[in-house]
This record gives C-alpha cells, sequence and structure tokens, in this order.
C-alpha cells in the first residue's frame, strides 16, 4: 500500500536577491512565492504549519495539506511572506536562531558575503500573533553533531524555553541547523520535547517515517511555476534524497 506523502516546502528568504549574493538561489522572489501559494490553492491544497501537518504526518487524518517552513527567521519572511499567507488562509512554521534575534546571517559568514537581516523579538511575537508558528533553530545554529553534550544540550533546550517565553506559546518544532543531525542529536531534540524536526534532506515526507528526521521539498529563487509544480506532484525531489 503506497503511503500517504506530505511535501514540507523549505524556504529561507522571500524577497529580492541584492546584486552581490553569492547564493541567489536562496530567494524566492515575492511575486514568485505568491504564485507558488496560489497554485497550492488551484490544486487543491491548504497550506498549514508544521503543527498542523502532525495529524496527516501520523496517520491519524487523510487531508490534502502542504507544510510550509522558513529557516532562520529572515525579516523578510514578515514582510513579503506573511500577507500572502493570510490573504490565503494558510498557516507556516518559522525556525528561529533564539539567541540571533535582531541580528543577522553571521553562520554564513565564510560562505556569502552579505549579512541578512533576522527578525528581532518583536517582529517573532507579530509572526505568532498572526497565527503563524515559531519552530527552534538552537541557539547559535552551530553543526550540533559537533557539539559536547553539554553544549548540545544547552543548543537545544536553550533555544526552546528562549522562544517560549518570548511568544508565549508551546514550541514543539525543531529544525537541524545546516540540516546537519546523527542519532546522538536526534535522541537530544527528541528528549528535550519536540514533537517533530526537520532535516534538509530532499524529499516529500511520508506518513510512517521518523518524525524526527524529516525530508523537505527545497524551493529555490531559480524554480520557475512549473518546476515547482514537478517537485510538489511527482518523484522528482524524492530522488534528490
Amino acid at each position: 500500500m503506497t503511503r500517504t506523502l506530505v511535501p514540507i516546502l523549505m524556504y529561507h528568504n522571500v524577497g529580492v536577491p541584492p546584486h552581490n549574493a553569492v547564493l541567489r538561489s536562496m530567494y524566492v522572489r515575492p511575486g514568485a512565492f505568491a504564485r507558488q501559494m496560489g497554485l497550492l490553492r488551484r490544486l487543491g491544497y491548504r497550506g498549514v504549519s508544521m503543527s498542523e501537518a502532525m495529524p496527516v504526518l501520523r496517520g491519524e487524518r487523510r487531508e490534502r495539506v502542504v507544510a510550509i517552513t522558513f529557516d532562520d527567521g529572515y525579516s523578510d519572511i514578515l514582510d513579503n511572506a506573511l500577507p500572502v499567507l493570510q490573504r490565503l488562509g494558510f498557516t507556516a512554521t518559522c525556525y528561529f536562531v533564539s539567541d540571533a534575534l535582531g541580528g543577522a546571517n553571521d553562520w554564513d559568514a565564510g560562505v556569502i558575503a552579505e549579512r541578512k537581516p533576522l527578525m528581532d523579538a518583536s517582529q517573532l511575537r507579530r509572526w505568532a500573533d498572526a497565527g503563524m508558528e515559531v519552530g527552534a533553530h538552537s541557539r547559535h545554529h552551530p553543526h550540533l553533531p559537533q557539539c559536547d553534550d553539554r553544549r548540545l544540550q544547552d543548543e537545544v533546550v536553550g533555544c526552546r524555553y528562549k522562544l517560549e517565553q518570548l511568544c508565549g506559546r508551546d514550541v514543539t518544532q525543531f529544525c537541524y541547523p545546516y540540516g546537519d543531525c546523527d542519532a546522538r542529536t536526534v535522541e537530544a531534540v527528541r528528549a528535550a520535547g519536540y514533537v517533530a524536526a526537520t532535516t534538509t534532506r530532499r524529499g516529500r515526507a511520508r506518513v510512517g517515517e521518523d518524525l524526527m528526521q524529516l525530508r523537505r521539498v527545497l524551493v529555490g529563487g531559480h524554480n520557475w511555476l512549473p518546476q515547482f509544480a514537478v517537485k510538489l506532484l511527482t518523484p522528482y525531489e524524492d530522488r534528490k534524497g
């Protein structure tokens, strides 16, 4: 019997890439994002946060849903993605680096030149108050498998504690920085009380898979609408994982 597939879309920036952008594919332009979300609606999908997708991912309910996720908590998500989501009645999860709020993507300094602004605490609360989900992405965005046990615990548990204090809501969803995890990391996230965790391993999630190592569908700025549809509806992305 074929297991139900649940696409979990992975975005970073929704905005226009600066002229000096090295990884331009990380930017999905606002118009393209709006067209992608509109296509989901036309295809009969409901865009949901990770928590809203859980009953489907656990096999408790059958529904045509696509989970929408954003990594790192860039401020352009609030400016450019939130209005589109609200207009369509969709929800989404944004994974925040708790100790970098109001700062920039310093963890990328050795790879890309541009410093991209992150939401601050008040913007995070605006995101949550709009009905969107706050997810955890560690305290400092390290490679978690390289952390000793004490720091791993601090990054995973400390992030959740701080985000819950800021938004006044339970934070139950985690995303591994760089998608980097091993058995010890996965167990630390599970022990911290998170319900599910996403990786950067590509593919559509399948009902019955380990909820602590969920695959996602990468959406880049180079993906035209027909390509987006192929990623969503065919095994194309599954073969990448």
